[in-house]
């Protein structure tokens, strides 16, 4: 193929050099006005009483609204994707620290910063609940008292919260029979892994701008990786019909998650409803810490295996922070918690994915969207069970990796799963092989007190399923094209591929071919931009529509030739006949042909929209639970320092089934960029809190991964199992490589050292203490010998 399946460069690569691509953070409206907001200082408590007036003396300042003053407007207080549990102010409680309760709206940020410090509320504090474990039990402090579904979506219609009590959702999966699994077991382990909540951290900041206009539109324009999600909320909260809600996205400082849904939109939208003119609000770095987080998670395993090495039995129990509002949380929970006993053939087989409330900071989409902290766990026990059985655990994994037509515990049928491969591919690459052999036999590679050694990890995830994608593609009188689609190009290069795509299908050059940017006014209807969906679906969806000009096309040339349409083909700008050259055409003759003069464009439109079959609330089974599954393996060589418990990584590599790699180039960056986030979640980073404050939510404090942190060699490494209903075969790819980072790493240690450490971050500081424990047991062992 000329254009898929090339490393084109990227389209908007001079724009960003230059400075010239188009940023929310950079706009400016005439006589737009910007807004700060006054946030919680208490965790959990009641709103008695809030004191303005001194704030409104200040000059600059045009108003201070409250939640009691959206309480006399005609609009809808709560919004949120799963649940209506966000309001747009606190107008009646507060659920954490940093929970907005206040909004100053004035000439210059730098005046409505100031005047926020003048605001004073008074409060009546209730008694919060900060451990996710805590929060689940019968008799903790109930966060919410009334839960609002929002039916927003249709995997999210049929999740039900449970009231009165922080556990917003409970999915099931129940798959055989669990207690005969286990009376089969010859070993039975039990493990618990932790996770913390972390950061996104996106270079740009949350930022939205709102105008009302003369004719009573509400204008938006957002950094945010769900417009159409944007338009039809807002609609909601404003009491509005969709159509008199706009909303545009240009290019994205990255997302990673935090960006997904309504985050600040909702309130610039009151706010500029309320004073008549535009107004903008910019989050500090600050304010994007304790806006939303990566879930902190604790999961509970039990495995029981056979001492012929097969998996016989699991049973997961997890527990998710959503913290004080629910976000996407239930949908992680569900979605996340299909893969929570691994990416195995096991015949048996209890899930308990558990949403749960506290008083923390609201937990969302997070790259990988919860999975992560799943391979997390399951990943490290089967090192610790290959361990106690003297198994090598890369043969472990082979015994009981789920491949083609196998049952996946949910009972659908696995299709396009390259597992085998990812496990082929990462003990090639790592020479896994050897190294465990000279471990084995004693080799120990030592220099001082730095040990190296290796270790590996694999994961799977299901995409988000049903999910719609629209897209048009017009083709102008001259041969070039525009795509019309609603996905945000965020850094992920989606512009350049949904570009390949098209091109691809029309015969046109790359360079020919324009990607307009998400505007609900001209694009059509997408879900979101997130979950590694965009490839498939609107892909999909653009090649549909492509095709459809083509199909037009040839069926005008078909009959001016009287030959049939399955001899025409589109390449090199041009209609072809197969066996009569000389009755090639140019698109550009082609369209004047059609249209009778050099004028005129030719439109294709569709829909993509996935098959699904809803689990059964009780089992969680379901021959149809996600239209395609990716794989993606990691394996890593470390060097731990025992003096100092130091982790440096010296080689990773990256494996992930993409399907089919429409730009390969991109898709190596992309299992780069998700595994180097990853080293960070592994090594060092963690929302920190004390009594529901965050203590660490600056880029002083926080540590993410830098230049010094980077493995000294990184491999990535594309595997191409085709989808049969993905554009060209492709699947997703965005966060394939974040699966395996933190188990291999961890697993690397153990192989290492001995010392197993159940909770993340692998800090220097954990990692010593684990280090200390393993030689003082060995240390009581040869002494209990003597």
């Amino acid at each position: 193929m000329p254009v898929v399946g090339q490393s084109h460069r990227r389209i908007e690569s001079k724009g960003k050099i230059t400075g010239q691509a188009e940023y929310v953070m950079n706009m400016e409206l005439p006589g737009m006005l910007h807004i700060k907001v006054l946030r919680s200082t208490v965790p959990h408590g009641r709103i008695k009483s809030i004191d303005t007036s001194a704030a409104e003396q200040i000059p600059g300042v045009v108003k201070v609204v409250t939640g009691a003053d959206l309480q006399n407007m005609d609009i809808h207080m709560h919004y949120g994707p799963a649940f209506r549990d966000q309001p747009v102010l606190a107008f009646d409680k507060v659920c954490y620290i940093g929970d907005p309760v206040a909004a100053v709206i004035a000439e210059t940020a730098a005046i409505a910063a100031d005047a926020v410090n003048y605001i004073n509320v008074d409060y009546e504090e209730l008694e919060p609940v900060f451990d996710v474990l805590e929060a689940a039990k019968e008799g903790a402090p109930i966060v919410h008292e009334v839960i609002r579904p929002a039916g927003s979506f249709a995997d999210l219609k049929n999740l039900l919260p449970k009231e009165g009590s922080n556990v917003c959702l409970h999915y099931k999966l129940r798959h055989g029979d669990l207690e005969k699994g286990f009376a089969e077991a010859d070993h039975i382990f039990e493990d618990t892994f932790r996770t913390p909540a972390a950061v996104h951290l996106p270079m740009e900041q949350h930022v939205a701008i709102a105008q009302l206009d003369s004719n009573g539109r509400m204008n938006i324009w957002t950094a945010n990786q769900s417009p159409s999600f944007i338009r039809s909320e807002v609609a909601y909260v404003l009491k509005k019909p969709e159509s008199q809600v706009r909303v545009r996205v240009p290019y994205l400082g990255g997302g990673f998650g935090t960006k997904l849904y309504v985050k600040i939109e909702a309130l610039v939208a009151v706010l500029a409803l309320i004073v008549k003119k535009p107004v903008k609000l910019a989050l500090t770095m600050e304010e994007v810490f304790i806006t939303l987080t990566k879930h902190a998670t604790v999961f509970k395993m039990r495995t029981g295996v056979t001492n012929d090495g097969r998996i016989v039995a699991r049973d997961c129990q997890v527990y998710w922070d959503t913290g004080a509002y629910a976000d996407i949380g239930p949908r992680i929970t569900q979605k996340s918690g299909f893969t929570a006993a691994g990416p195995y053939d096991i015949p048996n087989v209890s899930i308990d994915s558990y949403c749960v409330y506290t008083n923390n900071v609201p937990a969302g989409a997070f790259r990988g969207f919860g999975v992560p902290q799943l391979v997390w766990a399951y990943e490290s026990q089967m090192d610790i069970i290959a361990a106690k059985m003297g198994w090598d655990p890369l043969d472990f994994r082979r015994k009981q990796v789920l491949t083609e037509g196998k049952i996946h515990a949910t009972g659908q049928k696995m299709t396009s799963v390259g597992l085998d491969q990812i496990i082929e591919e990462l003990d090639r690459s790592i020479e896994w092989t050897a190294f465990y052999k000279e471990k084995q036999a004693g080799a120990i590679h030592r220099s001082g007190s730095k040990i190296r050694a290796k270790g590996t990890a694999i994961g799977l995830k299901a995409v988000l399923t049903p999910s719609i994608s629209g897209s048009i593609v017009n083709l102008f009188a001259d041969g070039s094209a525009s795509v019309f689609c609603s996905t945000v190009d965020m850094g992920q290069g989606s512009d350049t591929m949904m570009g390949q795509i098209a091109a691809e299908v029309l015969g046109l050059p790359l360079e020919k071919v324009t990607v307009v940017h998400p505007d609900t006014d001209v694009t059509p209807y997408d879900t979101i931009t997130a979950a590694s969906r965009s490839t498939f679906y609107m892909g999909n969806a653009i090649l549909k529509a492509a095709e459809d000009i083509r199909d037009q096309i040839f069926a005008h040339i078909s009959g001016k030739y009287d030959v049939s349409a399955e001899l025409l083909s589109l390449a090199d700008e041009k209609v072809h006949v197969a066996g009569r050259p000389e009755l090639a055409m140019t698109l550009k003759e082609a369209i004047k042909d059609i249209f009778y003069m050099p004028a005129g464009c030719i439109i294709g439109k569709y829909v993509f929209e996935s098959h699904y079959q809803s689990p059964d609330p009780e089992t969680g089974q379901s021959e149809d639970v996600a239209i395609f599954w990716f794989p993606g393996g990691t394996a890593v060589e470390i060097e731990v320092d025992t003096e100092t418990g130091k982790i440096d990584i010296l080689h990773m590599v990256s494996a992930g089934d993409v399907g089919k790699a429409i730009n390969p180039f991109q898709v190596h960056q992309q299992l780069y960029g998700a595994a180097v986030m990853q080293i960070g979640q592994a090594l060092f980073e963690e929302c920190r809190y004390d009594y529901g404050q965050m203590i660490n939510a600056n880029m002083a404090d926080y540590k993410v991964p830098t230049f010094k942190d980077l493995p000294g060699k990184s491999e990535t490494i594309i595997v191409e199992v085709p989808h049969p209903e993905g554009p060209f075969g492709a699947k997703g790819v965005g966060e394939t490589a974040s699966f395996g980072v933190q188990p291999a790493i961890a697993n690397a240690l153990y192989q290492a050292t001995g010392a197993r450490v159940k909770s993340m971050p692998l800090t220097p500081e954990k990692v010593l203490r684990a280090i200390r424990e393993v030689q003082q047991q060995r240390t009581a062992e040869l002494q209990q010998q003597i």
